[in-house]
């Protein structure tokens, strides 16, 4: 199966918050930890992780709190998960950095192509969506909308 980490997931789901707010919204890590049920500890940690990685920025002060640093439609799916987990690979065989690789099958892999096409596909998915996109619900097949399956029936 593949996953991304619990704080990536936290991350999208923090900063989805943020691109639901008008303009450069300023957001708390509590108020942020109240809405999106995540513990504070955590919430706090995700955040900086995001500031570290130039998603969002810290404003000081008495209404202090973090901040978007560029529009939802600006930022990536794909941005979100490297600034959480790292590089995105399927596999710890075909990093974006060939020289990083310490498996000890590469030499005689018959396959290790193919996994940098998987992760070059992958990557590719990723950046293709915004945050902007995640924010709004998507219809699916029968026409209704996610969050909304009272309404298939229509």
């Amino acid at each position: 199966m593949i996953r991304i980490s619990k704080q990536a997931d936290y991350g999208i789901l923090i900063l989805g918050h943020f691109a639901k707010e008008a303009g450069e919204t300023i957001l708390s890590a509590r108020e942020l930890a109240e809405r999106t049920r995540v513990a504070p500890p955590m919430t706090s940690k995700v955040l900086k992780n995001l500031a570290r990685g130039g998603l969002l920025e810290s404003v000081r002060g008495m209404r202090g709190g973090y901040r978007l640093t560029r529009h939802p439609e600006d930022i990536t799916i794909g941005e979100i998960i490297v600034v959480m987990d790292g590089p995105i690979a399927v596999t710890e065989c075909a990093p974006d950095e060939p020289a990083v690789s310490d498996c000890a099958q590469e030499p005689w892999c018959p396959v290790r192509g193919s996994w940098q096409r998987l992760n070059d596909a992958i990557r590719e998915a990723l950046n293709r969506v915004t945050l902007a996109e995640m924010t709004c619900p998507v219809a699916d097949p029968v026409g209704s909308f996610a969050g909304h399956e009272d309404q298939a029936d229509v």
